[in-house]
């Protein structure tokens, strides 16, 4: 059995040990992990249910309106295109690639299997969400510090405001912040087993595959993400140049590689005989960076402009291409902003901090959108703070290598990521993947204070 199923396998029959003055509590990991699950499903329920059987324009969820209607466009037989004219520039009838295939593809098999019922998507995967969410979020935590920390992480998960209100709403956003932590802790029992074999890496594959098909923004961390592993998974019974050139995790991330070229394959034909030229995936990093990087701004970021000014900004000449042509074309004029006015451009990115990490009450914003903010990661900012202040300098020289190794992963995931938007746009539903990985560290940070209190001690 690998390493890692070995130390999953004695962490699933290992108990938590909780204690009050003079009385201790030893209850089962299982129990325990059980109940925060189900804490998890309902929170996410509840989300769904508000939201109902019906498609409304609610704060941050308004992409779930062309979801809805792109999937009942794909059942009744006109595939991935809109009746009307529909956001950003696609025409009526022509076909799209701004949406996640996958996503997509998820509604369309529930309405075609269950009936065009927005309720039952969202309950399903509220559940999905709500099991593998925290799964993933308790393993991450128990491997990168403690069980403690896994479980405390996993419980502000669950509760997190933002995570069960998006469960609810039909956007990438859930199975995408879900798949984003599945790689998370593919990659660190990976790189935790001393032979790491096929399946690990089919696995790993999977999962980037599962998340660039969801957001392909997400592409743009894969090379750090790779070598990242390429240096932490090495050939132990190899010869010196196996270990030098790391042979065992070239061979596994060929395979993971492989496995997104395969599955991404098939989207990519499809682009090129709708559209006539090359689309990887996606045709939406175009109109993002033309329209986050336009001078209408200045030299200050505004995270939402009114519809109809994002049209009337695409140039004229532009508008008879089509969606593919247009995206390539607004990304072009969008690199041509830079390069027109470099401070700007820095000035900008830099002001775009202001909302991506916003967390205050704001008059601007209705009263379900700050209690959002608030509730989620205004409370949760100050353990975060401590917990990476405890991950990096009060306990740094106490921690393994693989320990480490694995701290920079998160850590650099959430300076890249973060860079990314700061860069082309910010919006607070874009940070909730940096969110998912914070709270391992809120629940290093609130870990940390439990025990400091005078006769309490969870472990």
């Amino acid at each position: 059995m690998p390493d890692s199923q070995k130390t999953a396998t004695a962490q699933n029959h290992q108990t938590y040990s909780i204690k009050f003055g003079d009385k201790s509590f030893e209850i089962p990991v299982k129990t325990i992990l059980i109940a925060v699950i189900f804490l998890a499903i309902s929170l996410r329920f509840v989300s769904a249910i508000y939201q109902g059987n019906t498609i409304t324009n609610l704060p941050g969820i308004f992409d779930q309106i062309s979801y809805d209607g792109l999937a009942r466009r794909v059942v009744d037989g006109f595939g991935f295109s809109f009746a009307e004219g529909h956001w950003p520039a696609t025409r009526a009838g022509e076909p799209t690639a701004h949406w996640s295939y996958l996503y997509t593809s998820y509604l369309v098999v529930i309405y075609k299997l269950l009936g065009a019922n927005p309720l039952i998507a969202r309950l399903i995967q509220a559940l999905i969400a709500g099991i593998f969410q925290t799964i993933f979020i308790w393993r991450i935590g128990s491997r990168l510090f403690n069980r403690a920390v896994g479980l405390i992480a996993a419980v502000l998960n669950a509760c997190y405001i933002y995570f069960f209100y998006y469960a609810g709403a039909l956007i990438t956003e859930t199975f995408y912040i879900t798949s984003i932590l599945w790689i998370f802790d593919s990659a660190l029992r990976i790189a935790d087993t001393s032979k790491p074999n096929w399946k690990q890496w089919l696995e790993f594959g999977l999962a980037i595959t599962t998340t660039v098909l969801l957001r392909q923004v997400f592409l743009l961390f894969l090379p750090f993400l790779y070598l990242w592993l390429w240096w932490n998974v090495k050939d132990h019974d190899g010869g010196k140049w196996q270990k030098n050139l790391h042979l065992s995790a070239v061979k596994g991330l060929g395979l993971a590689t492989l496995t997104l070229f395969i599955l991404i394959l098939p989207w990519t034909i499809r682009n090129q005989r709708a559209f006539g030229t090359f689309v990887l995936l996606n045709t939406n990093a175009g109109f993002a960076f033309f329209w986050g990087n336009h001078p209408i701004y200045g030299t200050n970021f505004i995270p939402l402009l009114p519809e109809q000014t994002y049209h009337d900004l695409i140039p004229a000449e532009l508008l008879s291409l089509n969606e593919a042509e247009l995206d390539k074309a607004l990304l072009q004029r969008g690199l041509q902003f830079i390069t027109d006015d470099p401070q700007r451009f820095i000035l900008l990115s830099v002001s775009r901090a202001r909302e991506f990490f916003k967390f205050w009450y704001s008059s601007d914003s209705i009263m379900i959108s700050n209690i959002s903010r608030i509730g989620s990661f205004g409370i949760a900012l100050p353990f975060i703070l401590y917990g990476l202040w405890c991950a990096l300098v009060s306990d740094w020289k106490s921690r393994t290598a693989n320990q480490k190794w694995g701290i920079a992963l998160l850590l650099i995931f959430i300076v890249v990521y973060t860079g990314i938007h700061l860069l082309s746009w910010a919006l607070i539903r874009y940070r909730l993947p940096v969110d998912a990985l914070l709270l391992v560290f809120a629940g290093l940070g609130i870990g940390k204070l439990i025990n400091k209190i005078p006769s309490v001690e969870l472990k």
